[in-house]
């Protein structure tokens, strides 16, 4: 193209510049040159207009004339260079970031797969507390139809997640783990491990959570404790009952002693007897003290909400309705909280075996404050007792087990002041529960008391004291 205009502008006699068109060239020029090539072309159309024009050269007109026309040429050809160099850095940038997008893309599909088939419930919520995202085992858990937690609030299901403080300059970002309480959208309260984590975002603070059911967790290891408990209570009492039996033997000697005799006053083995009598009862008033000597307050509204964690979805399984209820302000009760949950346990499970061929299957649990004790029934709808007066005897005839459980569960309950006893119903059974309330000064002018040891005046036995020795029922 720049031989065909010199050669046009060299045939061509008339006073018509064309060395304008070079411009033209360098369009093309500027798009495959670098730009010392594209000075030198644009140099060498500037020569090309100069010795081809038919105006005259001199200094004064020339040199402006030719830089002028050499900045055109130059000029047109660096500004299309420069077009096509962005030109190519755009659309490199823009391979890139298709690229980066198909992988975001990628990990994005890959991340959504693993969190909607992971068995733990994960989501997403707000400053506020709302839900952004969940997935289907959040759902799950709390009880909701797929696709209806986001936008609801938290509070209701995990309200310890409401307290965690939002990230700022005065709180750093969370990454720790908690357990507590949840509970789903049928009112089933169930104990919740929780991973989570605070972020910010360009619109506000958010929180991440990995939520697991630790219920089962629960409910095994508490009742692991009962079989345990169980398994050294039978050793514990089988001792005791062997050091009886001896005891026993010898006043069998003893009474045929003076059977053969026939005279007590003064008589030697009269005086064993009553020795061997003391010794007896010294046995037979053993109690489990190292169990009395652990009792201290205890929150009994915390430990029944544990024990329904626990009982609950067995109780389901075996299509047991569970019927509960808690007086508001239960005071905090004297016991040992271990020993207590053991005891409700041994009553829940009785309960459950007794309603297993029952045509109505019930079990209520209630709570309430009746003259200055703390009282708790489990009253079942199952076959009810043939002989109460042998239900608190251990090695029963016909007990699924060693026929221990009511047993110790009645002598644990007295080691700290309580007690458990029975209650016949038209349908059923009851058992009783009776815990003693501790009081704060406000507390027993309410109740009209004012003796220290009530209702677990005293904080702690006071070692080197003797603890309360059960009654004549023991």
């Amino acid at each position: 193209m720049i031989g065909v205009i010199a050669f046009v502008d060299w045939r061509v006699e008339k006073d018509l510049p064309l060395g304008f068109l070079y411009l033209f060239p360098m369009l093309l020029v500027g798009s495959v040159l670098n730009r010392w090539q594209i000075i030198a072309v644009a140099a060498c159309c500037t020569l090309l207009t100069e010795l081809f024009d038919s105006f005259q050269w001199h200094p004064e007109a020339g040199i402006p004339r030719d830089i002028l026309i050499f900045a055109a040429f130059a000029g047109m050809g660096l500004f299309v260079f420069e077009i096509v160099r962005s030109r190519q850095v755009t659309l490199q940038h823009l391979d890139l970031i298709q690229n980066e997008s198909e992988a975001r893309r990628a990990a994005e599909e890959q991340l959504q797969v693993l969190v909607e088939t992971s068995p733990a419930a994960i989501f997403t919520v707000d400053s506020a507390g709302f839900v952004l995202l969940a997935n289907d085992a959040a759902h799950r858990l709390l009880a909701l139809a797929p696709g209806t937690l986001p936008g609801k609030s938290i509070r209701g299901y995990l309200p310890s997640l409401v307290n965690v403080p939002a990230p700022d300059d005065s709180h750093p970002s969370f990454r720790t783990v908690m357990q507590c309480r949840g509970q789903r959208q049928d009112g089933e309260a169930f104990l919740a491990d929780i991973w989570f984590s605070t972020y910010r975002t360009s619109v506000g603070s958010r929180l991440a959570a990995m939520v697991v059911d630790a219920s089962e967790d629960l409910r095994t290891r508490e009742e692991f404790s009962l079989h345990q408990l169980l398994a050294a209570s039978r050793i514990l009492v089988g001792a005791v009952s062997h050091e009886v039996r001896n005891v026993c033997g010898a006043i069998a000697v003893v009474h045929e002693n003076l059977a053969r005799s026939g005279a007590l006053a003064q008589n030697k083995d009269f005086e064993a007897l009553g020795t061997l009598i003391l010794a007896l009862e010294k046995i037979a008033a053993m109690d489990l003290r190292q169990t009395a000597n652990q009792a201290t307050s205890v929150d009994l509204q915390a430990l029944l909400e544990e024990l329904r964690i626990v009982v609950e979805p067995s109780l389901r399984e075996k299509d047991i309705e569970l019927r509960w209820s808690v007086e508001p302000g239960i005071p905090v009760v004297w016991a040992d909280r271990q020993s207590l949950m053991q005891v409700f346990l041994n009553l829940t499970q009785n309960s459950e075996r007794a309603l297993m061929n029952q045509p109505r299957r019930e079990l209520a649990v209630t709570t309430r404050v009746e003259q200055q004790r703390v009282v708790i029934r489990f009253r079942d709808t199952g076959c009810g007792v043939d002989e109460p007066e042998r239900l608190f005897r251990p090695f029963q005839h016909g007990a699924k087990a060693t026929g221990l459980g009511l047993y110790l569960s009645r002598a644990l309950m007295r080691s700290f002041r309580g007690d458990l006893r029975y209650e016949p119903e038209p349908q059923g059974c009851s058992f009783i529960v009776e815990l003693s309330p501790v009081l704060s000064e406000s507390m027993k002018e309410a109740y009209g008391t004012a003796d220290p040891d009530f209702a677990g005046g005293r904080s702690q036995p006071v070692p080197g004291q003797p603890q309360p020795v059960a009654s004549s029922r023991a």
